[in-house]
């Protein structure tokens, strides 16, 4: 049976709540409030990023086709510009003069469609960049949120980080002074239990798994040699006598 001073067990509730209290830190770490915020903005910024995309697509599609019917109108216009000037110069024939006048005729009814075309796609390429500020004001904001959420995460985590340091430098001088056995014992039954490796015998009952003792196992337990280490019988766990 593994023996051990009487206080060095005792002392092993003070080991144990320190391992408690670093069990909560880590479970406090790991479901931080702003970690469910962060993801939940994540989600949506991903979500939106494919609007973004689509939103930026369309208006750089739009710019090259209100690019393309600009210098249509200005092709159209330059040859117009070219034959009315021919025909101001009186330097043409009567029947150039008759072919000018109506191929400027029709290029004016080829630059009004063409005009028509250019407003139609410079009415949609605004629509779009009016509908990519929005995309993007609402993009960024998401962003911005998220930022100050990482901010609240990594602020809790600070503090988090700090008070599990001091625990653990607490916990291992408290260690250092327990039975080395009796501490090897006690973490290797508390590695397989949850992280708790040892409890308090109280009124008859083991605090660890929380079930009475049978009659036979309590009169063990009390009976035993105060150095000798006491386990559950039901969990396992290191019972500390006369807490």
């Amino acid at each position: 049976m593994a023996s051990a001073p009487p206080d060095h067990q005792r002392r092993l509730l003070e080991v144990q709540a320190l391992d408690t209290r670093l069990q909560q830190l880590a479970h406090a770490r790991r479901n931080h409030p702003a970690l469910a915020r962060i993801a939940e903005l994540e989600g949506q910024i991903k979500d939106l990023n494919n609007s973004l995309v689509e939103s930026r697509t369309a208006v750089a599609d739009l710019k090259r086709e209100l690019t393309k019917a600009e210098a249509d109108v200005e092709q159209v216009r330059a040859r117009s510009a070219r034959d009315q000037q021919r025909l101001d110069t009186g330097s043409v024939g009567a029947k150039d003069a008759v072919a000018l006048t109506d191929e400027i005729a029709a290029l004016a009814r080829r630059q009004g469609a063409l005009e028509e075309i250019e407003l139609d796609v410079m009415e949609r390429l605004e629509a779009h960049e009016e509908a990519l500020t929005k995309v993007t004001a609402a993009h960024d904001a998401l962003a911005a949120d998220r930022d100050a959420a990482g901010a609240d995460r990594d602020s809790g985590w600070a503090d988090i980080d700090a008070e599990a340091r001091a625990v653990t430098a607490e916990r291992n001088t408290l260690a250092e002074q327990i039975d080395a056995g009796l501490i090897t014992m006690y973490d290797r039954i508390r590695a397989h239990q949850g992280g708790l490796g040892a409890a308090a015998l109280r009124e008859g009952r083991c605090e660890g798994c929380r079930l009475e003792l049978n009659p036979g196992d309590l009169a063990a337990a009390r009976s035993a040699a105060p150095e000798q280490v006491v386990t559950c019988e039901e969990c396992g766990r290191i019972l500390v006598r006369e807490v």
